[in-house]
């Protein structure tokens, strides 16, 4: 059940990382949100889960390329 929940939030967040990224023309955000979006679909323990979600929702504000 908890994957499914952090799966649920990684792909609303990954979701706004994409509309951002699309309206600001920023690739940091928009490869982010995709990655939010699609890795749940591989990742099936609940702590990597979260670790590797919060590593994609923080890339963004820490390196921009």
């Amino acid at each position: 059940m908890a994957e499914l929940f952090i799966g649920i939030v990684s792909g609303a967040v990954g979701l706004g990382y994409i509309v951002y990224g699309r309206k600001q023309q920023r690739f940091a955000p928009l490869i982010c949100g995709i990655s939010l979006c699609a890795y749940p679909w591989f990742v099936h323990s609940a702590v990597w889960l979260c670790v590797i979600g919060a590593a994609l929702a923080a890339a963004p504000w820490l390196a921009d390329f």
